[in-house]
């Protein structure tokens, strides 16, 4: 592995106007260098394409509107990094969240993919931050740092879920039984907000039922669950 490689970050973003700035911000702020960054717009009606390009070192990218896994794989259609990283327009990366990971695959050449904990957030009315919960594990993709090559093992977002998307992906990737690892500190902090995805899509929330289902019909009877 390159002492320096070129990291992908990918942020898809819809109607994201009003976060995407601070997420940028947090990306920007990595301690590792260098970094592609790709925001892809899902057809937004708001500000986010004003806002993207506001940020000279990120790469803008626009589809029509057709959901957060297409949006995925429209950045990793544009990415070339050895590595690809993960953000919700809504979320921040803490600033050596990239530089510890790395040193993660420094000392483990086995590893695939290498997530840490996450912190869940909220900004008041008077723009005070406060934690929602105690620090907890992030197998979330905006914890996830993973080399193009393992991502291309498990394979592309699927775009029939609307929610659910890394989860998903994730199951599939334990079926492969790629190695991973979980670093101990916060790596990401989750904004909680009323445009969550999971609160924007409730009728969708079925599809979480239906991806575990699938990936229990597919399980081998010695495969993890985790």
């Amino acid at each position: 592995m390159s002492s320096n490689p070129l990291i992908s970050v990918i942020i898809p973003a819809y109607n994201a106007a009003a976060y995407l700035d601070a997420a940028l911000a947090s990306v920007a702020a990595q301690t590792h260098r260098p970094l592609e960054i790709i925001v892809v717009d899902d057809g937004s009606t708001d500000a986010t394409a004003k806002v993207a390009q506001t940020f000279p070192e990120a790469q803008y990218a626009y589809q029509t509107h057709a959901g957060i896994s297409a949006a995925l794989n429209h950045g990793i259609a544009l990415a070339t990094g050895a590595f690809f990283s993960f953000l919700d327009a809504d979320d921040l990366w803490i600033a050596n969240k990239l530089t510890r990971q790395l040193e993660y695959f420094a000392r483990d050449a086995t590893l695939d993919m290498v997530f840490g904990h996450i912190q869940q957030f909220q900004v008041d009315d008077a723009t005070h931050t406060l934690a929602l919960a105690p620090p907890s594990e992030g197998y979330f993709k905006g914890t996830l740092l993973i080399p193009r090559a393992a991502f291309f093992r498990v394979g592309l977002f699927d775009t029939q879920w609307q929610i659910g998307d890394f989860i998903d992906w994730y199951l599939r990737a334990r079926a492969l039984r790629l190695k991973s690892a979980m670093l101990p500190e916060v790596l990401m902090q989750r904004r909680i907000h009323t445009q969550n995805m999971g609160i924007r899509e409730r009728e969708q929330r079925g599809a979480y039922l239906r991806i575990l289902k699938r990936a229990l019909e597919k399980r081998q009877p010695n495969d993890p669950i985790r």
